[in-house]
C-alpha cells in the first residue's frame, strides 16, 4: 500500500448515518460490498434485454450473498441510447422484488426526479421500503435522455432546478404532516402522507453532479453514486467529495459506483476495456475492487451486460472467488 493510499484509509470516518437496514448493511466505512444491475442478462449491442429468467437470478443474487440489486428507471426505449434498462417500471419492479427477496438491497440507480411528481416518488419509495423491511436504496438523478422530456411536457434546461425541489420535497414528506411550498405544491401541515420510510428517513443517493455545484451535491443526500474512473482520479474525486461535505457540516457518506465486466474463463487474464469497465480475469477484478476499497469506494455495482459466459455460471463464480474479499460488513437484522 502508498503512502497515500494509507493516508486515506487512516482518515475513513469511522461511522456513516444509521438509516435502513439496507443502507447499514451495504456500506461500511473502510469496507466494499458488490451489488449486481438488473438487467441480469447479456443484451450486449440489444437495448432491449431478455427477461425470461430475471426472477429467478434476482432470487439467485440474494441467495448467493450479493449486497445489492439495483434497477433504473428508463421510462422510454430511446435508440441513440441504446439501453431500455430492465423494461419494467422501476417501483412496480421493486415491490415485486421485495416479496421474492430476503436479504438483498434493493437499489434504484436512479429515479429521474424532474420526470417524475415527488409525492408519488416519496409514497412509492417508502411503500417498498416497508413492504421489503427496510431494503431500499433510493438513487436519484436529473436524466440526460432529451427525447424524454418533451414526450413528458417537460422542460430539459431547468431539470436541475427542478431535482433540487423534487428532493426538497420528498425530505419533507418524511416528517409527520409537513409543511412545504415550492412548484410541484403546497404543504400547510393538515394532513400526512403514509407510510413512512422505515428508519430515520429515506436513504437517498444522489448520481453525479444531477446540474448541481459538486458543494450542494456533498452537502445533500446520504450518498453518492459515481460511475468509472482510473483509480487515481476516482481516489481524488472521492476525496474532494469528502472533504466538501465535511467543510459543509455533513455526516461522512459512502460512495458507491457503476462497473461493467466481463469475468472470462482465464483467472489471470489481463484486463481489456469495454464500455465504462473491462473483460478480464478474476484475479484482476478483485486486484482492482481492493484498489478501490483503498480509496473509499462502499459499493460497486457490477453491470454484466457484455459478459460472454453464462449469466449464472458468471454469478456464482462471483460469489465463490470474489464475494469472499468483499463480505457484506453490516447485519441484515
Amino acid at each position: 500500500m502508498t503512502d497515500l493510499q494509507t493516508t486515506f484509509v487512516a482518515d475513513e470516518p469511522a461511522t456513516f448515518p444509521k438509516l435502513n437496514r439496507a443502507y447499514n448493511t451495504v456500506f461500511q466505512p473502510g469496507a466494499l460490498s458488490v451489488g449486481l444491475v438488473v438487467p441480469l442478462d447479456a443484451h450486449h449491442a440489444n437495448p432491449v434485454p431478455d427477461m425470461t429468467r430475471h426472477l429467478e437470478r434476482a432470487k439467485l443474487a440474494d441467495e448467493l450473498g450479493f449486497a445489492a440489486l439495483w434497477l433504473r428507471d428508463v421510462p422510454f426505449n430511446v435508440p441513440s441510447f441504446g439501453d431500455a434498462g430492465q423494461t419494467f417500471d422501476p417501483f412496480v419492479y421493486l415491490g415485486h422484488l421485495s416479496g421474492l427477496t430476503r436479504d438483498i438491497a434493493l437499489g434504484v440507480a436512479s429515479i429521474i426526479l424532474p420526470l417524475r411528481h415527488p409525492a408519488h416518488v416519496a409514497k412509492a419509495a417508502a411503500s417498498v421500503d416497508q413492504l421489503s423491511g427496510g431494503r431500499l436504496l433510493l438513487g436519484v438523478a436529473s436524466g440526460d435522455r432529451l427525447e424524454e422530456y418533451p414526450a413528458l411536457g417537460m422542460n430539459f434546461p431547468n431539470r436541475g432546478v427542478r431535482f433540487r425541489q423534487s428532493l426538497a420535497y420528498i425530505r419533507a414528506l418524511g416528517t409527520d404532516y409537513p409543511s412545504y411550498n415550492g412548484d410541484h405544491g403546497s404543504l400547510n401541515g393538515s394532513m400526512d402522507m403514509l407510510p413512512k420510510p422505515t428508519g430515520a428517513r429515506m436513504p437517498i443517493l444522489i448520481t453525479g453532479g444531477s446540474q448541481q455545484s459538486p458543494d450542494w451535491v456533498a452537502a445533500h443526500g446520504d450518498g453518492w453514486m459515481t460511475y468509472p474512473r482510473d483509480i487515481a482520479s476516482q481516489a481524488q474525486i472521492v476525496r474532494d467529495y469528502r472533504a466538501r461535505g465535511a467543510e459543509a457540516g455533513a455526516q461522512a457518506k459512502p460512495v458507491m459506483q457503476s462497473l461493467y465486466v466481463d469475468l472470462v474463463s482465464d483467472d489471470k487474464a489481463e484486463p481489456r476495456p469495454i464500455h465504462l469497465g473491462f473483460r478480464s480475469g478474476v484475479a484482476f477484478l478483485k486486484s482492482y475492487l481492493c484498489e478501490l476499497r483503498e480509496h473509499g469506494i462502499n459499493h460497486v455495482a457490477l453491470n454484466l451486460r457484455f459478459n460472454q459466459a453464462d449469466i449464472e455460471n458468471t454469478m456464482k463464480r462471483l460469489a465463490d472467488e470474489v464475494l469472499p474479499e468483499f463480505p457484506t460488513q453490516g447485519n441484515m437484522q
